[in-house]
């Protein structure tokens, strides 16, 4: 099946906070139109075929001539129907698979957009399961669930105007239950949605967390530790799966008591309808009918109430699609990244020297890094600080867990960007921070590394950062640079960081306390904006 191309959404919805519902709604008209117009061809067919075949049968079961044109009708009308049906369903497939295309052409415009910084904070699983599975129940809402509301509006007003052709008082007894429906829909709405919420986020958390153990499979295998992880997964599937039955049997009650309803109405019809017919009680409307019309509402009545049945069926649609868009806006929701507003870094005044190592500590959220990406151009924001203009426009080494990882051999990921660098000094530089001596690469300098270094650990990255750094000869920035090691990999980084020193300048953000006492200049950032610089 062709997926017909969707016409593209304003690109003015697209600016500022994503909002998936938007461009969805707009992605969605064309075919939403054409849906709508195929069910109410259906449903007017399905009336057509209903009333001309009661009166068929009750003519026969009474014995009376059928005229020579009926029984084609019917059996033109019962195929038209199903014909309109089929088209029906093409056209809704078609609708939501255009919808979740475009939405997940957008989402990916927008990750383009987005700042590295941000785009590597992002959780993978997160990534992963809003690409593939958010956009989807977007689709569903915006088309099936805006279909089935459309048309809860209009099969029961086409069913109780042919209804009122031939009992006004039958049509006014299946119109009196529809307040309680939407009653009960309403009552419901607010439950479900909170069990779809809870689902999402579950869900969420289980797709991440299987991406991150998945990455690091091999270091998790290294450490013996399959058994947690094991039981980790095994608590997030259960928290997900209790969410799911949760909101599936919210859904099961509203169809069940749908259904009750229906059946309650169609058997009181039926009552009437056969005492009258028995001349046990003259109730109008529904006394003195000819058999055909008895039949003609016992056939109409269930069409009535056919839309309220597929608007439950699409009540979880509803909730899964609105918790669905609301975690597509919370992922892409990110406009341009404004500069952080640190007032404290208009008040700072540090020389910045030829060579010599800097440590700026502080708490987390003070500030650190975001000073260092300012000071290597990956942020925006001014730094009033003398010789920073010379940093920015010079090269620059950057090492930190998000550095980049070429696919290909550990030896090019090492020598990146550093020029031609012999077999020898790379093997220095692996070795020295303990890169040929780790378990998870034994082929050493010729181990593979997928696009990215998705197969590597936080540490690993950070090593391989470390070591391009080394042979590079260009200024260090170094952010958390002996983060996720262990104690003798992190002492052998902190003295490759302080060899690098001696030559040119490397500025780390760091909480290591030991590398922060071997810095030549400090630079303190507190909560409250304040700096210390201690030499």
């Amino acid at each position: 099946m062709k997926t017909p191309v969707a016409p593209a959404p304003d690109p003015a919805t697209l600016s500022g906070a994503f909002q998936a519902l938007i461009p969805a709604r707009q992605l969605a008209e064309r075919g939403l139109r054409r849906l709508l117009t195929l069910q109410i061809s259906r449903t007017a067919l399905r009336l057509g075929f209903a009333a001309t075949a009661a009166m068929a049968a009750g003519r026969l079961v009474m014995g009376e001539p059928v005229a020579s044109w009926l029984v084609p009708l019917v059996i033109a009308l019962l195929l038209a129907a199903c014909v309109a049906g089929f088209a029906a369903d093409r056209a809704q497939a078609s609708a939501e698979a255009a919808v979740s295309i475009g939405l997940r052409e957008l989402a990916g415009k927008r990750l383009g957009e987005m700042p590295a910084r941000r785009l590597q904070a992002l959780s993978v699983g997160g990534v992963i399961i809003s690409m593939q599975r958010h956009p989807e129940a977007v689709a569903a809402l915006v088309v099936g669930h805006r279909a089935a509301s459309a048309m809860m509006a209009a099969g029961p007003l086409l069913a109780a105007v042919t209804l009122f052709l031939v009992s006004w008082q039958a049509a006014l007894l299946v119109i009196c239950l529809t307040p309680v429906m939407i009653l009960f829909f309403t009552l419901i709405g607010d439950a479900i949605r909170r069990r779809a919420d809870a689902q999402e986020r579950a869900f969420g958390r289980l797709a991440g967390q299987f991406a991150d153990r998945i990455r690091t499979l091999p270091t998790i295998l290294a450490n013996h530790a399959m058994a947690g992880e094991e039981a980790k997964l095994a608590r997030r599937l259960e928290a997900y799966a209790d969410n799911t039955m949760g909101v599936l049997r919210i859904a099961f009650a509203n169809a069940g008591i749908i259904d009750f309803f229906a059946s309650l109405s169609i058997a009181i019809l039926a009552v009437f309808l056969g005492l009258g017919h028995l001349k046990l009680a003259m109730i109008p409307g529904f006394s003195y009918l000819e058999l055909w019309q008895s039949l003609f509402i016992l056939m109409i009545a269930p069409e009535y109430f056919a839309p309220f049945r597929r608007f439950s069926e699409q009540y979880h649609a509803k909730a899964e699609g609105l918790a669905a868009a609301d975690a597509l806006d919370r992922l892409l929701g990110i406009g341009p990244v404004a500069a952080r507003a640190l007032p404290a870094l208009d008040r700072l005044s540090v020389t910045l020297p030829a060579h010599g190592l800097i440590a700026i500590v502080g708490p987390s959220g003070s500030g650190k890094s975001t000073l260092l990406r300012r000071l290597a151009g990956l942020e925006p924001g001014a730094i009033p600080m003398p010789g920073f203009n010379r940093l920015a426009g010079g090269e620059i080494a950057w090492v930190s867990t998000d550095a980049y990882v070429p696919e290909g051999t550990l030896a090019e990921a090492i020598s990146w960007n550093a020029g031609a660098v012999g077999r020898a000094r790379l093997e220095d530089a692996a070795g020295v921070i303990g890169l040929l001596d780790d378990a998870l690469l034994p082929a050493g300098l010729d181990a593979r590394l997928d696009r990215g270094g998705a197969n590597l650990s936080g540490g690993q990255r950070l090593r391989i950062a470390v070591a391009r750094a080394q042979l590079s000869g260009r200024t260090v920035l170094a952010d958390e640079p002996t983060a996720k090691l262990d104690r003798e990999t992190a002492e052998a980084v902190r003295r490759v960081l302080l060899e690098m020193s001696g030559t040119r300048l490397v500025v780390v953000a760091t909480h290591d306390r030991d590398l922060a006492a071997a810095a030549d200049l400090t630079v303190e950032l507190t909560d409250d904006n304040a700096i210390e610089v201690a030499a």
